[in-house]
Order: structure tokens, then C-alpha cells, then sequence
């Protein structure tokens, strides 16, 4: 017999355990013989993470098909592993440091790199453990990390590989720069924050002899009216400390105000250099005054500009983010002597950029040239690790040709072979992939693949897989050549110091490089392993819209180019790409910890149980919509596990155990042969909807199921014939519980794992019928159909549901007895009326039931089928009195929607209040009109009545 309640806490730790001591989750457990591949890889959590909500949903999604997959009959992978997450590594580590006055740079590279791998070993992979405890079925003997000798290998031979096609090389171009981490950062790692700051409007003068008109007055339709001679541009600015850097002007080409001037010169304000105005479609006219100063090292837009016309890029800051210019050749390229001696520039010297902002606009106001000085709130972009703003900034990088690589991949989803869904995303990877830039690759860090590049005496680069392999070919390259550099290695070599001839370049990859790998660096590639063999291509990629571009896209690009079949034709890494959406607070904003909103998954599984979490993870998750999670909402479909569990002991009160010789087509019971209909319909939808990942209609096609007809209908159908005398109804029906509670089980065991795990072992019965774990038993097949059964139950289900609304609608004391009369009923109806009278005067309250021709004055009605049931209500409720009520609770509905609406229609409130605002008041005006519904439907019925 169960325990009375389930005990969460008590029982999914002992069936995880169950599941690792059988090795329950291997690669191939339970498949069978012959059969096709399945593999999914997890989508790998940093190093340094632990499970957050965005986790819970998605690894709850990958789980619910690898679990289905596996019970039929596949040979399932579900690769698991961990990125070493380079900035956030390395920065928890030097955190670490610190609290014991320890600095990596003092200590030195290895002994730092030793120190992380210390720490990983220590506490990395914390939410591995977590993953368990939300019952992720992963093979954990397989797992992988990106730093792992087998991953490294993968990426040596992708970079390699790529820079000997041509398609990685270094190049001097402007990345996020983060001046606290002093690393290149991706767009990934950057994050707009909202900030009140100033517009400043500088004058920038004119070269000698150098004026235009500029309009000052203006008609009704915008002429110009009036014009005044100017020998200055203003130019308006956020960042008034990288003039410093400015090499030009820029002016739209069919701006009228400056189509004398372009080609003309400023006199760049502090340094006094002459820079000169050009003419680009950047710039808008109708923005501010139309010139826009050209910054081409300190902006991304003014870098590309820069490159279209011909502009200097002028670096004038260094990595910490502080004015360098007294000895930066490149801002003293072309300063004349008297430049060079106004020194109104070098005060600046050393400044931290904040620091130079304000004495350059104290220098602009006393010189005249401030213009003014405007409020201006505005998204500054910041390192989401260092937490300072980041600088674009010019500094050579490696990159990768992603413009080259993207071709097959925009080419893979055109075409069909993968496919996104929802498929709104495609529009969204399309866009992105289309326009691709340069991936900047380096990153000036000491945790990562350090990047397998040396550089000769002469700066000269080798890549290879190995420093004797670049050793080798700089040999061969320098003596093979004639010159100094010739010379200088003999000598090396002479005195056995070929050690001095090469240096390793220092910076190591982006994170998302070797994670682009994933699909096939896991499986063993670049050896041409068996699980490589068997599964490659994996099937679906489980994840979030915030990485399309710097995951999915990446791992489309470098799988086509390195996966190949026999005939060459490159492999896509997943057929698949399911894209799932945010899960939000309960009024729909995004979690975070500013608003004190966060969630934590591990508080929710210890209060409600994994299952309940993982079951309203899958319940709310339809395509494309944002997950609002309650916890009132857990609560309930812990309940929902409850009640399963409840019937489970109901059923094992009345005699129910598993019967292996139980044929569903024997039985002769009408309800029987209902529910397992009823059964075979639940089996076939579920299994629709998680091929067709509509997770949210498989887990309500269960709850409909499990609650409505199995417990509601069923149990409670079957009590008179569990305490009848025909026996061998009861057996039947004993029997035929236990069948339809095993296919639940495995029909749920997806969605709730644990439960259904422990349901299993617990209703084996003597003799232990079970053929081992759930997680490994058969898929259900829906197999039983029985129309006449199920509409003749059906029918039962509809008329007693319908005379149960009507009672509450109009009020009724739930003790009363009330009449029932049935107009115009058919002989299928009157016959089904006469087998199954005694259900309805037991389940809707009913003490006679007769037939008629007219219904009786006074009389709710409710129409089953070609019938109508009639409640004649006169004796049991007060009509006026009822009317009244419902009447009142109109009004009141009806003055709250026109509140409602009034604020919907206020295009002010529309456009200014919270987005989650406007949808809460959506959402109750939508519960409002339901609301009005019912009771519109309750007054109708009254009329009816009389």
C-alpha cells in the first residue's frame, strides 16, 4: 500500500540515486536492437553556474524528448557538459585571490592557470548536481568540458585548419573594449544600461577663410527664411574626451547646407590639427545640425565611415581607459611644430577619461566654442563582468571570415535541412547572418585555449598545432630566405637556443569558439570515433532566443564547414532548432536581481517537489509565448500530482494490481472500454504534440486526462461496481485500472519522472510484474478505439456537467434534490437515460427523472445532444431573489471593463505605463468577459425558467 502522501524531498533523491547506481541513463539504455539514433547536446552551463530558471525550462524541454525517445525504443544520447566560461572563470578565481592578497599577475601565468583548474576541481560543476535534482537523464559518464585534452584538440585543429584556408587572420579593427577586465569582450557580454548624461554641442572653427550660410529662420512648411554667415560647425556629442581622436566631419551629400564646404577643413579645437569635412550617407540631416564629428577609433559607426571616405583612426586612449597622447605617434602623425608647442593638449595627459571630459568642456567654454549643454538620457554600453563602461577601441585581434562561413548556413535553413521553431526565428537568424561581421576571436585573457599562434624576430606568424610544429616551419621559412633574419636564426641554432627564435602570442580564444564545436567536439571529432559515427547528426538543439546568433549560428557555420558525409556533403549539427522563450514573474517582468524578483528553481523543487516544477515548466511552455511563473501555479500542479497519487491508493483499496494478462479488447464494461478509448485518444495527442514540440498541449492532453476522465469520471463511475455483487465486472475493471494507471504512468513519466518512477515500483505487485525501470519501459500505442463506448459515456459525462453548471449558476443548495425532465429524447437517449440512471441521480444531485414532450414551466434547461434536461427550480431557489443577485454582479463587471477599457484607449497610458502594466490590464479585461459570459448565460437561463 502507498504512503498516504508523496514525500518529494524523502523519494526523488533515492530514485536519482536508483538511476545512477543502474546506469539508467547511458548512452543506448534501453534502446532496442537495431534501432535509430536520438541525441540531443546540452547546451553547456558555465563552469561557474548553478541552476537558474532559464536552466529548469530548457533542460525540462530537453528532458521531457529524451525521455520519449528513449522509452521508444531509441538509441538515445543526451551529451552532457560544461564551458570554462573564460571572463567569468577567471574572474571568480582572481576574486578569490584577492581576499589572500594574491594578484594573478605577480604570480604568473601557469601558476594562475593552475589555480583555476584547483578551483574548478573544487567547486566547478555545482549545477551538474542541481541538473540531477531536476531529474536531468544525461549519460554523466559522457560528460565533456570545453577545456578537456579531447576539446582542445577539436580547437586546434578548427583554428589551424581555418587561418591555413585563409579564413582566420589577424586584422586592426575596433571591438568592445572592457577597461577593468583589459580584454576584448563579445556584443554577448555587453549590456545597455539607460543613463541620464549630456548632449554637449561643441563649435569645431573653420579653416582660415572658410564661411557658409546657415538657415536661422524658417515658414510654416520648413523653408529656410533667413541664413547667417558661419565660420564654425556645431557638432553635438555624449563623449566630448574622444575629440582628441577626431579625423573629420561628416555631412550627408545632399545636406544643401554644406555642399561648399565638403572637402574643406576644421580646425579640430585643443590640438588644433586641420581635419576635413566629408561627405557620407551616414549622417541625418534633419538630426541636430546634420555634421556629425568622425571619431574613427572610439566608434563603431565612425569607424565605418571612416573606412568608406579615408579617415585616420586615432587611438587616444589606452587599455585602462585613460588619455595617452603625449607619445602616441599616432596622434602626433602630422601636428606642426606649433601644434606641437601650443601644449593645450598635453595637460590631459594620464587623465582617466571621466576626469578628461570635464576639463575638455571646461577648456571648450572658456574658448567660446560650448554651444550648449542639453540633458540627454541615453543607453551607455557596459561590461556585464567588469561593470564599467566599455570603449570601442582599435586594436589588432584575431578574426574569423563569418561572412564566408555563413553562406551554407543561411543556405541550410533556406533550404529546409534545418529548421527553427517557431519559425518566426528564421526571419531573426536570417537578419543577423545576412549582415554578419568579422568575429573577433581573441581575447586578452589567460584562462581559455590560448590561441596556437608564435611570432618570429620579425613578428612573422606561425600557426600550428604545436610549438615545434610552428618551431619547424619558421626554421624552414627564415633559412629558406635570404637576409639578416637568415643569419640571426643560423646563429641561434648554432648555440642551441632555438627556444629564442619564437614567442606564443599571448591571448586566448573567445568562449564561443570552442562551444561552436560542441555537437561534434563532443562525440570525439577530430578522431573518427563511434559515437561520432552514430551520432552525428545530433536531432534537436534546445535553447534560448539570446544566443541565435553567438551559439546557433556559430555551430551551423563551423559544422557544415568540418562535418562531412562519405561523399563529402557537409552536415548540418541539428535538424532542429526549438527556440523557447523567457520565463518571467508572475506579472510578466524579466527576472533580475535589481528588481528582486528572481526565482530560484532549487527553492521551488525543495518546497513543491521536481516534478510539480518540471510539469508547470512544460504546461505554460507554448511556442513563442513568455513563461509568467507562479508559484501559486506549482501549487497546483503538485496537487495534480497528488491526486494522482490518491487514486493511485483509491485504486489499490479497491483490489487494483497490475494484471500482465489483461487485453483491453475483452472488456465488456461500457466505462471500460470508455476509458480506454479515451486512453488510446490522450496517447495519440501526446505524442503528437512532443514530436511537434507543443509541450504545453502533451502535458494539458495528460492533465485533461489524468483529473477530468481517469479520477472525476472513471474511479467515480466505477464505485457502484466495485461495491456491487458482479464480480465479474469487478474484476474487469480491477484489471483494467491497473492497465490504464500503468500507461498514465508512462504517458507522464516525461513530464513528472520521479512520481511515476516510484508509482511503478510501487504498484508492481508480488511477484514484481515489472520488466525493470519506467524510464526504460515501452511507449504506449494507440491502439483501442470503441466510439459507440465513448459517446455513450460521454453523453453521461455532458448531461451530468451540464446539470451540474446549471445548479451552480442558479444558486442551488448543493444537499437540494431536484427533479429532472427530459424533453425530447430519442430511444439511444431514453435507453442510455434507463442503463445509467442510477449514475445520474448519484452524481448530479437528481431524485426522479422523467420524460416530456414540453418542458415544465419554471425550468432551468441545458441541451445533451437532440435532448434538452430540464430543472424545474421554482420549489428550490427564489427566482427574483436569484435574479437580482446576478443582475447586481453584471453591473459590477460591467463598470470594471469600462474602467478598463477607458485606460486601454488612453494612448498615453498605452505608451507610457510598464509593458507587463498594459498586459495585466489586458488579461483581466479578458477574465471580465468571461466572467459576464457565465453570468449572462445564469440570467438566461432564469428567463427560461420563468
Amino acid at each position: 500500500m502507498l504512503e498516504k502522501t508523496y514525500d518529494s524531498a524523502a523519494i526523488e533523491p533515492r530514485i536519482a540515486k536508483q538511476w545512477d547506481d543502474e546506469d539508467a541513463f547511458r548512452a543506448g539504455a534501453g534502446s532496442k536492437p537495431g534501432a535509430e539514433s536520438f541525441c540531443i547536446v546540452i547546451p553547456p552551463p558555465n563552469v561557474t553556474g548553478s541552476l537558474h530558471m532559464g536552466h529548469a525550462l530548457n533542460n525540462t524541454l530537453q528532458d521531457i524528448m529524451v525521455r520519449f525517445e528513449r522509452m521508444r525504443g531509441k538509441d538515445v544520447l543526451w551529451q552532457p557538459g560544461m564551458d570554462h566560461a573564460g571572463i567569468a572563470t577567471q574572474m571568480v578565481v582572481e576574486r578569490k585571490l584577492m581576499e589572500v592578497q594574491q594578484h594573478r599577475r605577480a604570480m604568473g601565468r601557469e601558476a594562475f592557470i593552475d589555480k583555476v583548474w584547483e578551483w574548478k576541481a573544487e567547486s566547478g560543476g555545482l549545477i551538474f548536481n542541481q541538473l540531477k535534482r531536476l531529474g536531468a537523464s544525461c549519460d554523466w559518464s559522457r560528460e565533456r568540458f570545453t577545456m578537456d585534452e579531447g576539446l582542445s584538440k577539436a580547437v586546434l585543429e578548427v583554428f589551424v585548419s581555418l587561418y591555413k584556408e585563409g579564413l582566420i587572420y589577424k586584422d586592426k579593427r575596433l571591438v568592445n573594449w572592457d577597461p577593468k577586465l583589459l580584454t576584448a569582450i563579445s556584443d554577448l557580454e555587453v549590456e545597455q544600461v539607460e543613463m541620464s548624461g549630456h548632449l554637449w554641442h561643441l563649435r569645431y572653427p573653420l579653416e582660415e577663410g572658410v564661411t557658409y550660410k546657415h538657415p536661422v529662420a524658417f515658414d510654416e512648411e520648413g523653408n529656410a527664411t533667413d541664413w547667417e554667415t558661419r565660420d564654425y560647425l556645431v557638432v553635438a556629442t555624449t563623449r566630448p574626451e574622444t575629440m582628441l581622436g577626431d579625423t573629420g566631419i561628416a555631412v550627408h551629400p545632399d545636406d544643401i547646407r554644406y555642399k561648399d564646404i565638403v572637402g574643406k577643413h576644421v580646425v579640430l579645437p585643443i590640438v588644433g590639427r586641420l581635419i576635413p569635412i566629408v561627405a557620407d550617407e551616414y549622417p541625418d540631416p534633419t538630426a541636430g545640425t546634420g555634421a556629425v564629428k568622425m571619431t574613427p577609433a572610439h566608434d563603431f559607426n565612425d569607424f565605418e565611415v571612416g573606412r568608406r571616405t579615408g579617415l585616420r583612426a586615432i587611438n587616444v586612449l589606452t587599455v585602462e581607459a585613460n588619455v595617452e597622447i603625449v607619445e602616441n605617434e599616432d596622434f602626433l602623425e602630422g601636428l606642426t611644430p606649433t601644434e606641437m608647442q601650443l601644449g593645450l593638449w598635453q595637460q590631459l595627459e594620464g587623465m582617466d577619461r571621466f576626469k578628461a571630459r570635464e576639463l575638455i568642456v571646461r577648456i571648450f567654454e572658456e574658448a567660446g566654442l560650448l554651444d550648449k549643454i542639453e540633458p540627454h538620457k541615453h543607453t551607455v554600453p557596459h561590461g556585464d563582468r567588469g561593470g564599467v563602461p566599455i570603449e570601442p577601441r582599435l586594436t589588432e585581434q584575431w578574426y574569423v571570415d563569418a561572412a564566408t562561413l555563413a553562406k551554407p548556413a543561411i543556405a541550410s535553413v533556406k533550404e529546409g535541412r534545418t529548421n527553427f521553431v517557431p519559425k518566426n526565428w528564421e526571419k531573426t537568424y536570417f537578419e543577423w547572418m545576412e549582415n554578419i561581421q568579422p568575429w573577433c576571436v581573441s581575447r586578452q585573457l589567460w584562462w581559455g585555449h590560448q590561441i596556437p599562434a608564435w611570432y618570429g624576430p620579425d613578428g612573422q606568424v606561425f600557426v600550428e598545432k604545436t610549438e615545434e610544429e610552428a618551431l619547424h616551419a619558421a626554421i624552414q621559412h627564415y633559412l629558406s630566405h635570404e637576409g639578416p633574419m637568415k643569419a640571426y636564426v643560423e646563429d641561434l641554432l648554432e648555440n642551441f637556443r632555438p627556444g629564442e627564435i619564437l614567442t606564443r602570442d599571448e591571448d586566448v580564444l573567445d568562449t564561443w569558439f570552442s562551444s561552436a564545436l560542441w555537437p561534434f567536439s563532443t562525440l570525439g571529432w577530430p578522431d573518427k570515433t563511434q559515437e561520432l559515427e552514430r551520432y552525428y547528426q545530433t536531432d534537436v538543439l534546445v535553447t534560448g532566443f539570446d544566443i541565435i546568433f553567438f551559439w546557433v549560428a556559430r555551430m551551423m557555420m563551423m559544422g557544415l564547414h568540418f562535418m562531412k558525409d562519405s561523399a563529402g556533403t557537409p552536415i548540418e549539427p541539428f535538424h532542429t532548432v526549438y527556440v523557447h522563450a523567457l520565463v518571467r514573474d508572475k506579472n510578466g517582468q524579466k527576472m533580475s536581481k535589481s528588481k528582486g524578483n528572481v526565482i530560484d528553481p532549487l527553492d521551488l523543487i525543495d518546497e513543491y517537489g521536481a516534478d510539480a516544477l518540471r510539469f508547470t515548466l512544460a504546461i505554460m511552455a507554448a511556442q513563442g509565448r513568455d513563461v509568467k511563473l507562479d508559484p501559486a501555479r506549482i501549487a497546483g500542479y503538485r496537487n495534480f500530482g497528488t491526486k494522482l497519487w490518491n487514486a493511485t491508493r483509491f485504486a489499490g483499496m479497491n483490489g487494483v494490481k497490475a494484471d500482465p494478462s489483461f487485453l483491453p479488447e475483452a472488456c465488456v464494461v461500457t466505462i471500460n472500454r470508455w476509458i480506454l478509448t479515451e486512453l488510446s485518444r490522450t496517447i495519440r495527442d501526446v505524442t503528437e504534440s512532443i514530436e511537434g514540440y507543443r509541450f504545453n498541449e502533451a502535458a494539458s492532453s495528460l492533465y485533461r486526462f489524468v483529473w477530468n476522465q481517469f479520477c472525476d469520471w472513471y474511479l467515480e463511475l466505477l464505485k457502484p461496481v466495485f461495491g456491487g455483487e458482479d464480480e465479474v465486472a469487478k474484476a474487469e475493471s480491477q484489471a483494467c485500472v491497473a492497465y490504464v494507471l500503468d500507461e498514465t504512468y508512462k504517458l507522464l513519466h516525461p513530464f513528472m519522472p520521479f512520481m511515476t518512477e516510484e508509482l511503478w515500483a510501487q504498484t508492481a505487485g508480488e511477484g514484481n510484474v515489472r520488466d525493470g525501470l519506467i524510464c526504460h519501459a515501452e511507449w504506449p500505442a494507440a491502439s483501442f478505439a470503441d466510439d459507440l463506448a465513448a459517446n455513450e459515456i460521454n453523453w453521461l459525462i455532458d448531461l451530468v456537467s451540464g446539470i451540474r453548471s446549471v445548479r451552480a449558476e442558479m444558486n442551488v443548495p448543493p444537499g437540494a434534490m431536484a427533479p429532472l425532465v427530459v424533453v425530447g429524447a430519442n430511444v439511444l437517449t431514453q435507453e442510455r437515460i434507463e442503463r445509467h440512471t442510477s449514475a445520474i441521480r448519484r452524481l448530479a444531485r437528481i431524485e426522479t427523472i422523467s420524460l416530456a414532450e414540453v418542458a415544465p414551466k419554471g425550468s432551468a434547461q441545458v441541451i445533451v445532444g437532440e435532448a434538452t434536461a430540464c430543472l424545474p427550480l421554482g420549489s428550490l431557489i427564489d427566482l427574483d431573489a436569484e435574479r437580482s443577485r446576478l443582475e447586481k454582479s453584471v453591473g459590477k463587471i460591467e463598470a470594471e471593463r469600462a474602467r478598463i477599457l477607458g485606460k486601454l484607449a488612453n494612448e498615453k497610458f498605452v505608451a507610457n505605463a510598464k509593458p507587463e502594466v498594459v498586459e495585466a490590464e489586458r488579461e483581466r479585461l479578458a477574465e471580465l468577459d468571461v466572467q459576464k459570459a457565465s453570468v449572462d448565460v445564469a440570467l438566461a437561463r432564469l428567463a427560461d425558467a420563468g
